[in-house]
């Protein structure tokens, strides 16, 4: 059923579970999630489904010319590092009908190699990972399923993450609702944990299987840790760094680091479940087209509350917390507004934290046009980064521009009119004669200035008594030490 990195902890180590159910324990979605929880489902961070043979999401087939589908922003994934350390960058490419991404995929430069077994397919991924960038058609707005499918249809599977929608009528594409994803050989997912640390659920409707890779949740942390230390400059960039989903680690490398895994294969007609904090990778095996979204459970919500938040790019996933915690835990929706909500996170029991406070409260992701798609659908892959190959290569797409509102829920003077939080920078002239530094020489030790004013300002402390100096190593070097650690300050704007 699946694989670990350390066969000698099989007893202690949380292992994918597979499950068969019946039509009828199979039938009302949230329930059937709640019993697989029950059963330990989520301990491994991920776990896969096999539906009842009853079950036909799409009665039509999926004969690629019947599908009249255009993929508007295929991505191409160069990867660079090396032993099993790598960073994936995705390239925006023009676009494409499924057909022509089809051949593409089973052309000789694409095609997959000849292989024994699964395992064996492994290793060629990983021996050639850096080699023949492959493409990617990720992040599809739609669904191959049936309109009038009733029973586990992706695109709306009522859960309480309906309630962004209800709500605030807002749609988060690929979140709430349904995103495609067709592959071919060596088309990857970076290391990552959903949105918002949310549940997911993806079904391989046709084509050649995946391999996936995961950490249980009790052991997320320690792949944080590994990933901040490998790839050090993200992290001093982004403390959310993975958010980015550019970051592939072999298992060779989780096992060097003690890190526990469990690996699975996804074959066509298969579902596979994501819990929350669940970290998972993995790679396509050949052409195959997949469906996937986000949903969420009460159990979710303190996960939801204390997930990370990536501040560097503005097209990440975030989603207000307020009307799951008002609904779901009102007895504490106070003191969670007052930055005062004690608790721990699910995944660390021992480390007692308040959850941060509210920083979310009015949405800038808005119900876009499936035409706009191909422009700026780019929060659920993490390319924010991507570069366009075209006449437009110049232009770095940093974020994506909200679009339509839907049905005029939010003013647009509300949504632009919000403060941002900034930190302003002012030049001195030290040649003014109004400037603190009037009258210093150029080659001045500022190091030295800056120990004279906290010395003086340390004596000027209304204290009775004079107090220690408990900076054994000298004011200069701990306070360098304090500024490096807390690289990204953000300030309230008062003006």
């Amino acid at each position: 059923m699946s694989s670990s990195s350390e066969d000698g902890c099989r007893k202690k180590i949380p292992r994918i579970m597979t499950f068969r159910p019946s039509y009828e324990e199979f039938k009302n979605f949230s329930a059937y999630i709640d019993y697989i929880e029950s059963r330990g489902a989520h301990l491994g961070g991920i776990a896969k489904i096999i539906p009842p043979p009853e079950w036909k999401p799409r009665s039509e087939g999926y004969d690629i010319d019947n599908i009249n589908m255009t993929i508007p922003a295929p991505i191409s994934q160069v990867v660079s590092g090396k032993q099993g350390e790598y960073q994936q960058i995705n390239v925006l490419k023009k676009s494409m009908t499924l057909r022509q991404f089809k051949e593409l995929a089973e052309s000789e430069r694409h095609q997959t190699p000849k292989h024994f077994d699964y395992d064996d397919l492994e290793r060629k991924y990983w021996k050639n990972v850096t080699y023949i960038a492959p493409m990617y058609a990720a992040d599809v707005k739609g669904s191959l399923s049936d309109p009038d499918l009733d029973v586990w249809n992706i695109d709306r599977l009522e859960t309480i993450l309906d309630y962004v929608n209800k709500d605030y009528g807002i749609e988060i594409d690929g979140v709430n609702t349904a995103y495609l994803y067709f592959g071919m050989w060596k088309s990857s997912f970076a290391w990552h944990t959903e949105d918002m640390d949310l549940y997911s659920i993806n079904y391989l409707h046709f084509g050649a299987p995946k391999t996936w890779y995961a950490i249980p949740p009790a052991y997320g942390r320690q792949l944080e840790k590994l990933a901040n230390r490998i790839f050090y400059e993200n992290y001093q960039n982004c403390n959310a760094h993975l958010r980015h989903k550019m970051t592939l680690i072999s298992p060779q490398v989780l096992k060097q680091n003690k890190i526990p895994y469990n690996r699975i294969t996804q074959e066509a007609g298969e579902i596979m479940i994501t819990f929350p904090y669940g970290y998972h990778a993995g790679f396509n095996h050949g052409f195959n087209g997949a469906e996937s979204t986000n949903f969420a459970s009460k159990r979710w919500i303190e996960y939801g509350k204390r997930a990370s938040i990536c501040h560097c790019r503005k097209d990440m996933v975030k989603i207000s917390m307020e009307t799951f915690v008002k609904r779901f835990q009102p007895e504490r929706y106070d003191n969670w507004l007052r930055g005062v909500d004690y608790g721990c996170h699910p995944e660390e029991p021992e480390k007692l934290c308040p959850a941060p406070p509210p920083t979310i409260n009015k949405y800038t992701y808005l119900k876009r046009k499936s035409s706009e798609c191909s422009e700026s659908s780019q929060q659920k892959r993490g390319c924010s980064l991507a570069l366009r190959d075209d006449a437009t290569a110049n232009n770095l797409e940093l974020e994506n521009t909200p679009a339509n509102v839907n049905s005029g829920s939010i003013p647009l003077e509300q949504l632009f009119s919000k403060k941002v939080p900034t930190l302003k920078l002012h030049k001195i002239d030290i040649d003014s004669k109004d400037s603190p530094l009037s009258g210093m020489p150029r080659c001045v030790d500022y190091n030295a200035t800056a120990a004279v004013q906290i010395q003086r300002i340390w004596n000027e402390l209304p204290c009775p008594t004079p107090g220690k100096n408990l900076l054994t190593n000298g004011i200069i070097k701990n306070t360098k030490r304090m500024r490096f650690q807390t690289k990204t300050i953000l300030l309230d704007d008062e003006d």
